[in-house]
């Protein structure tokens, strides 16, 4: 017999996302489901002219190892961006991951070890409760309204617990959409400069605003410089098949999340980081992203409009000025995961809320995405969805 798998192997479930999109993938299904960018709207011309020219400039480069830190020029570019975006930066504050999603695993293993307690928002972002379970850390939820993080609890929270670190995504959250207001994020970095804290600011999304004005990054508030770890990506913004992203941390953290990454792959893709910064240099990222704002808005009210129809009487939902997602809640007396078998039976999915809570789930919670399909589709999906609800009498 074999030596058993390591206990942390076994003990993190899989993602029952990537299982529904597994079991929804055939011809027909119409998915509010993923949090997929759509791949329509991938400016698939400027990105094949950019590795082109990645290629012409220097294809040994190219196809060489790199540097774990990254392609400099990479790295001013983002660092570009992340200065004109109110939080000055330097490249050499930066570290290119391959995704953000290595991002958080790198700052999970600098970071944390078994036993330590992470706090985190409730529901959160699924892969992050993977990564930190994967670690063996002890997960404490942190109470939450309609708007995020409540400060007050927070502090007694973090009083009581003595955490290691505060795990959080305040713009347009994965799963709920909600966005943490500014004067919160002034108040929890506080709350982190007096109690000795380490804040992980997670911002896949922050670009993709329809509306309302832009919220300074967590790490740009007084209180936070020190102790920020702040993850960015390319992939709701470019295309997530690049797997590109990064790190922007203070210096001892950054060097303990390089070792980390020195261990994992030694460095992200070259040739797609030569590539990501040519369209950087040279293509208006600013236009693009308005274009995939201005779909998306349109896709999300089209969701909008449809959801008093195709859920049951009484369910609630939120209206996010940005992002990917929805968050709705059943009424009383319903599960979102019995609704699930139903819907996948008339050819549409989305995705059950429970698997995103810590400690007790809200069964009658779910998430759905507007992105991946048109309005025209995303009707036609309600429609299924209504009838769904309606043919269904045990759940």
């Amino acid at each position: 017999m074999l030596p058993p798998l390591a206990a942390r192997a076994t003990a993190v479930a899989g993602s029952p996302i990537r299982e529904i999109l597994a079991l929804t993938a055939r011809p027909g299904v119409i998915s509010f489901a993923g949090g997929l960018p759509a791949p329509e709207l991938f400016d698939t011309e400027g990105l094949r002219a950019a590795y082109d020219a990645a290629f012409t400039a220097s294809p040994t480069r190219a196809l060489q190892y790199s540097t774990t830190e990254g392609a400099p020029e990479l790295r001013a570019a983002v660092a570009a961006r992340t200065t004109a975006r109110g939080l000055p930066t330097a490249p050499d504050d930066l570290l290119v991951t391959t995704g953000s999603q290595q991002a958080l695993a790198l700052i999970t293993s600098a970071l944390v070890d078994p036993g330590d307690t992470v706090l985190v928002e409730n529901p959160t972002y699924l892969a992050a409760l993977q990564s930190f379970g994967m670690a063996g850390a002890r997960v404490v939820p942190v109470p939450c309204d309609d708007e995020g993080i409540l400060p007050n609890a927070l502090e007694q929270l973090v009083a009581r617990e003595r955490p290691k670190l505060l795990y959080t995504i305040p713009t347009f959250q994965n799963p709920t959409g909600r966005t943490l207001p500014g004067a919160r994020r002034g108040e929890v970095a506080g709350i982190a400069a007096r109690r000795g804290l380490w804040l992980v600011e997670d911002d896949p999304y922050g670009d993709l605003r329809f509306e309302g004005r832009d919220i300074p990054w967590l790490a740009a508030h007084p209180g936070a410089e020190d102790r920020t770890a702040l993850l960015g990506s390319f992939s709701k913004i470019l295309a997530p098949g690049l797997r590109l992203g990064w790190l922007r941390a203070p210096a001892a953290l950054r060097r303990a999340a390089a070792v980390a990454k020195q261990a994992a792959d030694l460095h992200t893709s070259t040739v797609d980081q030569l590539a990501a910064a040519h369209y950087l240099a040279t293509a208006d990222l600013d236009a693009h992203i308005a274009r995939v704002r201005t779909a998306y808005r349109t896709r999300r009210d089209a969701l909008l409009a449809g959801l008093a129809e195709a859920l049951p009487p009484h369910s609630t939902w939120n209206r996010p000025e940005g992002g990917m997602f929805v968050w709705a809640r059943l009424p009383e007396g319903h599960d979102a995961t019995a609704l699930l078998k139903a819907a996948i039976h008339h050819d549409v999915a989305f995705v059950p809320g429970a698997p995103f809570h810590t400690g007790t789930p809200d069964p009658r919670t779910l998430r759905l995405s507007f992105t991946t399909h048109t309005p025209p589709d995303i009707t036609t999906g309600l429609d299924r969805l209504a009838t769904a609800s309606s043919g269904s009498s045990r759940w």
